[in-house]
């Protein structure tokens, strides 16, 4: 029997990849290209398009090739993306105006705060789920608006456009014949109403963004465009387009109202799937939409942690401790504790629920003894303690959690999971496909594809690889959260003392 073959282009924040699925979903291929991180000024975080572009067209070619030579073509593309970057480009010439301006970036921190002092934040949210943070994309392009000669005028004009990636890539693959965009990344800018699940003339007056630059907005499953047989050796319908962490959440087969799932990449993102009810946080979660399928839109309550992955990719880029992701859990075994040692991830701000994006990082507890084995435990715990603090939101916010399915490249790493076990006090289960975001667009082009019918069908398929039971004694898991919240407060009023000399 002749297999159907979906490429899930994954465009992230450190690599683009593109695997090809069967219809069981199935890995059979993967390419991978890493691309460069650009650090202009503290708390900037940028990536050159071209690149991100030039990598996610070679892995998406190198993947269809390898279909091509089994003398079989590629049925749709899925594509999933990292959320709230920002691109701005030349309608005419396809010209990147400047940099993306990735998610992580805090430069529009100042503006956030000045606009709480004049537009209700609480409106905000009641219109888009989110908050007044620079981790969004309106204020993103005000910036490069108001920062780039030339920018606003040609804005005005109708010459320029805006994407996220996912938009962005789109646009190039269909040679500029398709511009739109998913609900799910619209909804993560600031600027899409998810109760009316339309662009909201009021905010787009607020952030100064002119309507002609915005894409159309389209359910996960539609027919996005076709990718041009030029640039892919076949032309390809894409059928399904989800951010990354929605799409994990299809990926993890999250479709009952009160499933849960965490995934641990460069940040770390817990989605709590609400129904087709919106549930507003009294804890500075944020509402937005996990999906939209066949016309039927799911909600869900979402915690947001900056720093995952991203400090052990600290740990080996900026401070060679390490080698590899790898040794981390190695070095995390070779002691049996922490020996007081906390780092607080701050290296872009704080997310969830603190939502303070001047915080700076910090290590705590540091002694003779300390090395290499505290210093990378420290960085995986600090994962698990920031993963607390969001349930903890969530548990206030009046959700029950039963257990946490978990993915991304981090959860191989069997440490980190017994360690989620035992601070959060609960089931931890990680699948069988790791990939659950890139699993995740080729369920969605599957099913505008035809090839499932539904998401039940897709939640017959989930497959648990391995869970994870609590076994810490209580006194011990309090003492550590305990050091937990201390260093957290000291960053925090580090923060305010900073403030304070300026």
């Amino acid at each position: 029997m002749t297999s159907t073959y979906i490429v899930a282009l994954d465009q992230g924040t450190t690599s683009s990849r593109a695997i090809v699925f069967d219809e069981h979903g199935a890995i059979l291929f993967t390419a991978q290209q890493e691309f460069a991180q650009i650090y202009p000024a503290d708390g900037w975080v940028e990536h050159n398009p071209e690149e991100i572009w030039q990598t996610a067209l070679a892995v998406t070619k190198e993947a269809c090739d390898w279909v091509k030579e089994r003398g079989s073509t590629v049925a749709a593309i899925g594509i999933t993306n990292q959320r709230e970057t920002t691109l701005v480009w030349d309608k005419n010439t396809g010209e990147p105006m400047y940099n993306a301006i990735v998610w992580q970036d805090r430069r529009t921190a100042k503006f956030c705060r000045d606009l709480k002092q004049e537009y209700s934040e609480q409106d905000l949210q009641a219109r888009t789920g989110l908050l007044l943070d620079p981790y969004f994309s309106a204020t993103k392009i005000t910036w490069i608006l108001d920062n780039v000669a030339g920018a606003r005028e040609k804005a005005e004009q109708g010459e320029l456009l805006f994407g996220t990636v996912d938009s962005f890539l789109i646009w190039r693959l269909t040679e500029g014949k398709s511009f739109v965009t998913d609900i799910t990344n619209a909804s993560r800018t600031n600027l899409f109403n998810i109760v009316k699940k339309q662009w909201d003339d009021d905010l787009l007056a607020l952030f100064k963004v002119p309507a002609s630059m915005l894409p159309k907005v389209l359910d996960c499953t539609a027919d996005f465009g076709t990718a041009s047989e030029t640039l892919l050796g076949q032309a390809v319908p894409i059928l399904g387009v989800a951010g990354d962490q929605q799409a994990a959440t299809v990926g993890q087969c999250c479709f009952e109202p009160g499933s849960i799932k965490s995934t641990y990449g460069t940040g770390c993102f817990v989605v709590v799937n609400t129904g087709e009810t919106m549930v507003t946080s009294n804890n500075r979660l944020l509402t937005t939409v996990a999906y939209s399928i066949k016309g039927t839109t799911h909600y869900a309550v979402e915690g947001s942690i900056f720093v995952a992955g991203a400090a052990v990719q600290w740990m080996r880029d900026n401070l060679s401790i390490i080698d590899n992701a790898s040794e981390t859990q190695r070095l995390a075994q070779s002691i049996n504790s922490n020996q007081g040692v906390y780092f607080v991830p701050a290296l872009t701000g704080l997310g969830a629920p603190h939502w303070n994006p001047d915080a700076r990082g910090a290590i705590f507890g540091l002694t003779r003894a300390t090395g290499p084995a505290q210093l990378a435990r420290a960085a995986l715990e600090s994962v698990v303690y920031q993963t607390y603090d969001l349930l903890q939101a969530v548990r206030e916010d009046g959700i029950a959690i039963n257990n946490l399915r978990v993915d991304g490249g981090m959860v191989a790493n069997d440490w980190l999971n017994q360690c989620l076990a035992n601070i959060l006090n609960l089931e931890v289960d990680r699948p069988k496909v790791l990939e659950t975001t890139a699993l995740g667009a080729a369920y969605l082009a599957g099913l505008q594809l035809g090839l499932y019918q539904s998401t039940s069908e897709l939640a017959e398929r989930w497959q648990k690889d391995s869970e994870f039971l609590p076994a810490m004694e209580e006194t011990t898991r309090e003492q550590n959260l305990q050091g937990w919240r201390k260093a957290v407060d000291a960053v925090l009023g580090m923060h305010q003392a900073s403030n304070g000399l300026h």
